[in-house]
């Protein structure tokens, strides 16, 4: 435990001057009734930063951890995410969202896919960009947005989003979405960013977990940190959530992560944004 809280997890700022831990915790696949345990867990080994959703139905496990830790709720960070299936009536979505939560404020609000087949998103960024306003929600953002989706929402957009997230590992970079994030000034967030565990596999991530004493994890979490990319790492081990923080602590020179880099593959695991139509209810 004192090894985590040692642990200095970097900010970065977003572009409306709100600053997000570097390093989350993400709670997909974490079952409803083990999410409160698993997110104490993960406050108690140092995190800051929870990443959750109205479709992985935990948010009241997360808010319930929260309400445990004692942890003043300026020092959280929260993220949530809109159901798709909700995208034409964001504003009660967001509602139900917060209520689980139990909390006043929602850190970062995220439309969770384009689905382009809805035609819905501008929509539901409009009812965000209100929230935001209100200050119910410190940042808003998208998730999954493709480059075809942000160039159909920023001319109808008031509010730039602070953030995409999206896959990205060693293996599946998409490297031309997160340029044009950045030249836009959209933070780039990684989920899935060890491959579902795939990419650890590899021999150069070995290779460089040997040489500097750390986890093939390690390895490519600090090679995403590296690059100002977010991202959330998620386990139920106790154990293995201390040794994700770790990675914070690891210094790859830069011809090592143009090694890692070189892992490209095309190997997509999720579904693809330009055609994933599933409701989330």
């Amino acid at each position: 435990m004192s090894q985590t809280h040692q642990t200095t997890i970097p900010q970065l700022t977003l572009n409306n001057g709100v600053q997000i831990p570097q390093l989350g915790f993400g709670v997909f696949q974490v079952p409803p009734e083990e999410t409160q345990r698993i997110v104490e867990d993960a406050l108690e080994a140092g995190y800051r930063h929870i990443d959750t959703a109205a479709a992985y139905r935990n948010e009241a496990g997360v808010g319930a951890a929260i309400a445990a830790s004692g942890i003043p709720r300026e020092e959280l960070f929260i993220t949530t995410k809109l159901r798709n299936g909700e995208q034409g009536t964001a504003h009660e979505a967001f509602q139900n969202s917060r209520k689980a939560l139990g909390v006043e404020f929602v850190d970062l609000y995220l439309i969770h896919w384009p689905v382009p087949s809805q035609g819905l998103f501008t929509e539901a960024w409009k009812a965000m960009e209100k929230l935001y306003a209100n200050s119910q929600i410190r940042a808003i953002g998208v998730s999954n947005f493709l480059p075809e989706h942000l160039d159909t929402l920023l001319p109808a957009a008031e509010v730039v989003p602070a953030v995409n997230q999206f896959e990205i590992h060693p293996t599946f970079q998409q490297q031309e979405l997160a340029a044009k994030c950045r030249e836009l000034g959209i933070a780039v967030e990684a989920y899935s960013p060890l491959g579902q565990g795939a990419d650890l596999n590899a021999a150069a991530v070995k290779a460089l977990a040997g040489k500097y004493g750390a986890t093939p994890a390690q390895v490519v979490l600090a090679w995403h940190l590296a690059q100002g990319t977010i991202v959330i790492p998620k386990s139920a081990d106790s154990n293995r959530m201390r040794e994700n923080l770790g990675a914070v602590s690891v210094g790859i020179s830069p011809a090592e992560l143009v090694e890692i880099t070189a892992l490209e593959s095309g190997a997509q695991a999720g579904a693809d944004p330009a055609v994933a139509a599933f409701s989330q209810m």
